[in-house]
């Protein structure tokens, strides 16, 4: 396993399994965390015999930056190779003054949780090259560290929405909430994480059991089975009223309001219909609904609606009681927003880096 991944508890275990005084642990987390130190040989204050252990026991795998993209809105997306080969994107997305107010200084990092995506939804980049493998939780939260130093920025927001089904990732997903959440990881506040799903029942259940106050966004993005079935297959599974049930469940033991993401698809989901179904169903679970313009992704048939279609769609929501906003998307000219991320390969990236 990655040292990112360990938890206190596990290397406590670990030096008294080497026979060593369970404060060591506490020193290796520091440089790790605090000081972001992963040269072993650097950490001066452990012994010579513990640093040669770490070093082979627990060789460095650090994420390794390819590619850095800046929007005209200040959105930058990131492109890491990981130690296998594979690469995945991750976002810095500034506040947003409509949503957070001018003085707000919210610096939010969209992470990515698996290369690639099994789950097909029929408006996103990134299942359209498949799916190849879960990300560990070392390479989940060390997304957070190699964004911040690139950036010269402290992130202070994640949101689970990156490429990738956070919720099928289950394990390594909340073991990398806990480190990035805990005092002697990187200290993130719990409800300043945001767990998406597109709607995997069986994992909203166990996110709501567990004691971590995280957020949950559902990607809704069709108000009944028919509209549903088009665009995300696994509605197929977990239809729209098992996923309300399981939403309600979550809002009635956690105490805390979920956010319905919406998609808006021109002739597809964007409906009046389609409107005053999604007032009934959030304010049956209590949620704020996000609606958002499609973007545009090569290779995809869809349009988004047009602006007279959108404020119409939000009109309804709001006169229906909804707490509801509509999200103009940040990092479009750099295929940043939501549903633009997508896998790629070394060697398609490599050819198109000798193209410019």
């Amino acid at each position: 396993m990655d040292a990112l991944a360990l938890t206190k508890s596990d290397w406590e275990i670990l030096m008294l399994e080497w026979g060593l005084p369970k404060y060591r642990a506490s020193q290796i987390l520091e440089w790790l965390f605090q000081k972001r130190i992963r040269d072993w040989e650097e950490m001066k204050n452990l012994p010579a015999t513990l640093r040669h252990t770490l070093s082979e026991k627990f060789p460095v795998n650090r994420l390794v930056s390819i590619r850095e993209s800046g929007s005209r809105d200040t959105t930058r997306k990131f492109l890491f190779r990981l130690s296998d080969g594979q690469l995945i994107e991750s976002v810095l997305i500034p506040a947003s003054p409509a949503l957070y107010g001018e003085a707000s200084d919210r610096l939010t990092i969209c992470v990515s949780s698996q290369v690639g995506c099994a789950y097909g939804c029929k408006f996103c980049a990134s299942g359209l090259e498949g799916w190849k493998r879960n990300l560990t939780a070392g390479e989940i939260l060390d997304q957070v560290l190699q964004v911040e130093a690139l950036s010269g920025e402290k992130i202070n927001n994640i949101v689970f929405m990156g490429m990738g089904e956070p919720m099928a990732n289950y394990d390594n997903l909340i073991r990398a909430i806990g480190i990035l959440n805990a005092p002697w990881g990187i200290g993130i506040g719990a409800r300043h994480m945001t767990v998406s799903t597109s709607g995997l029942v069986p994992r909203i259940r166990d996110l709501a059991a567990q004691p971590l106050q995280v957020r949950m966004a559902i990607s809704f993005h069709g108000a009944t089975d028919e509209v549903r079935n088009i665009i995300m297959p696994v509605n197929s599974k977990y239809p729209v009223e098992e996923l309300l049930s399981a939403c309600e469940d979550y809002v009635r033991i956690k105490k805390q309001r979920i956010t319905f993401e919406y998609i808006l698809i021109r002739d597809i989901n964007d409906s009046l219909e389609q409107a005053h179904l999604l007032a009934r169903q959030s304010r049956r679970v209590g949620a704020k609904v996000n609606l958002i313009p499609y973007n545009t992704v090569e290779g995809l048939p869809w349009e988004r609606s047009n602006e007279e279609q959108q404020e119409a769609f939000l009109d309804i929501l709001r006169r229906a009681g909804t707490d509801a906003t509509l999200r103009r998307e940040k990092g479009h000219d750099i295929a940043a927003a939501c549903g633009q991320l997508r896998l790629q390969v070394e060697k398609s990236f490599a050819a198109a880096h000798v193209m410019h």
